[in-house]
């Protein structure tokens, strides 16, 4: 009976970690940086072609790259929350 409240505890914990992560500032912040970035350099990049469908990228690169990324980033946001 210890052993699966100490497993249900446990659970509660990252389910807890999990929640301030996904409501965090860092983690807002970042999606904007990153996302911001994509489009700065994307939007560069495409002014010298006239193809619409390019555009439609934009957000699609902003959310695979922030996905990506936001993993390292919360590696580092969960040592220094502790």
């Amino acid at each position: 009976m210890e052993t699966r409240i100490k497993a249900i505890e446990e659970r509660n914990k990252r389910v807890e970690l999990d929640k301030r992560w996904e409501t965090s500032l860092t983690r807002k912040i970042c999606i904007m940086l990153l996302t911001y970035i994509v489009v700065v350099i994307y939007s560069d990049l495409i002014r010298r072609y006239d193809y619409v469908f390019l555009t439609f990228l934009v957000p699609v690169i902003g959310f695979a790259l922030s996905t990506l990324s936001l993993k390292a980033i919360r590696t580092v946001w969960e040592k220094n929350i502790k």
